[in-house]
């Protein structure tokens, strides 16, 4: 039997070691529809999403005090989810689940969140086609500037006299 060497051994992250235990909420197979998508096809009428969402919180409060309010409220992210659904101007699921992640992180106190978005029978061929995503408490910064860049990116060239989506 080898041993493996002390200085791999000692390798080991710090952190990893001690981190605090995560406590996992999630929501698997949200349905709803939308109009997302980048084709004509896709802009005229909503299409069928699923959703999952998964979503970690430092060990819940809930677990003591058995109170709604020291954890994530399920049933007030699916409303949240609702309205995300009806108000969105997104078309890539890229940036669908970006945004369901920013609310997850900003709106609910996750510290990671994983969120995954799947348009069922996209093309008759392929069961499902979508994304996945992972993000941390500390990228909400970096996905509130992307936004804002994309938003600036839209009003350039709406200044220029091209409107996205706009056809001769």
């Amino acid at each position: 039997m080898t041993l493996p060497e002390p200085s791999l051994v000692a390798a080991a992250p710090e952190a990893d070691r001690h981190a605090a235990p995560m406590d996992l909420i999630f929501i698997e197979g949200f349905t709803g529809e939308t109009v997302i998508g980048i084709h004509d096809s896709e802009l005229h009428r909503p299409q069928p999403l699923v959703i999952d969402v998964h979503a970690g919180v430092p060990h819940a409060r809930a677990c003591e005090t058995d109170r709604i309010g020291d954890t994530i409220d399920y049933g007030v992210v699916c409303e949240r989810l609702r309205r995300l659904l009806v108000e969105h101007r997104l078309q890539l699921l890229e940036a669908f689940a970006d945004a369901i992640a920013d609310i997850v992180l900003g709106e609910f106190g996750a510290r990671w969140v994983r969120v995954k978005v799947v348009k069922p029978r996209k093309f008759d061929d392929v069961h499902a086609v979508g994304v996945q995503i992972e993000r941390h408490a500390g990228d909400a910064q970096g996905t509130a500037q992307r936004g804002q860049a994309r938003g600036a990116a839209v009003l350039r060239l709406i200044g220029s006299g091209m409107v996205p989506g706009a056809h001769p």
